[in-house]
């Protein structure tokens, strides 16, 4: 069933857990990081959220980051997998960033899930996320 109206899910994430190790560095350079993520999703959007994302860190100014993360769990009462594809920063201590769904990567009921979307967050507190979506 195609149902290309967009709808708009919002709910919030909380990080699990956060596992960051460093990979490259540069005496004069920003270093790179890869973060393994696991994170809760509350709202329009339940489940859990299964990530790997890379960090260029710039001391004292700001992360620059990009990943893919798996969520596992519901959306509009339909059930299945998903992949975000993510891209974002960190100033200071706010987070903003925009995600879009990976074509083809909906299973079970969420097959054909198609969107885009983003978070905020100020670290060490829960982020508001949003997703605009459709199913093709």
């Amino acid at each position: 069933m195609t149902d290309n109206h967009k709808q708009l899910a919002t709910g919030r994430t909380e990080v699990r857990a956060y596992v960051s190790t460093t990979f490259d560095e540069e005496t004069d350079g920003p270093p790179l990081l890869e973060v393994h993520l696991t994170e809760t999703f509350v709202g329009d959007i339940e489940g859990e959220g299964t990530g790997r994302v890379i960090q260029a860190v710039r001391k004292g100014k700001s992360v620059t980051f990009a990943g893919i993360e798996r969520v596992r769990g519901s959306l509009a009462n339909r059930k299945g997998t998903f992949l975000l594809r993510v891209s974002g920063m960190v100033v200071g201590k706010d987070m903003n960033a925009d995600w879009v769904v990976v074509p083809e990567s909906g299973t079970g009921e969420l097959r054909g899930l198609r969107g885009d979307g983003g978070f905020k967050a100020v670290l060490g507190q829960h982020g508001s996320v949003w997703l605009e979506y459709f199913f093709a």
